[in-house]
């Protein structure tokens, strides 16, 4: 069989996959909420640093001797690679203010990416306990 039916399989084969992202998305329980404004604050946030990022790596370093970053867009670039914790084909800024922000939109990449891990590894866990409860003896349900 070839790749992309194999591929089609996996998908057909995990509902339950689909279904919790659904859940997620329209927040269908309390755990889900909780993920779902995780995610979301996340991704505003991200949207926002990157922002603020390009404008001062552009402010920072398009006028450099040496620079590769001359107009907005590249910045964007150059930004949106960098908190995507890739490479871009563009050489690291020159100048000493661009190489700060350099050194924050870092800090806060691995930031982002240590917080989605806790926030996927409580909904894991929340979820676990709502779908099999711990039952302790003469402890009510509650």
């Amino acid at each position: 069989m070839d790749g992309v039916g194999f591929a089609w399989e996996e998908r057909r084969a995990n509902p339950r996959l689909r279904e919790e992202l659904a859940m997620i998305l329209r927040a269908a329980t309390p755990t889900h909420l909780h993920l779902r404004e995780r995610i979301s604050r996340i991704l505003l946030f991200t949207i926002g640093v990157d922002i603020v990022a390009t404008l001062l790596v552009y402010v920072f370093d398009h006028h450099a001797k040496g620079t590769e970053i001359h107009t907005v867009g590249d910045a964007a670039f150059w930004t949106s690679g960098q908190l995507l914790t890739v490479s871009s084909q563009l050489k690291n800024p020159i100048s000493t203010g661009a190489r700060i922000v350099d050194i924050a939109i870092e800090l806060w990449a691995i930031t982002v990416i240590a917080t989605l891990a806790g926030a996927f590894g409580a909904f894991f866990h929340r979820r676990g306990l709502e779908r099999h409860p711990i039952e302790r003896p003469g402890v009510p349900r509650g």
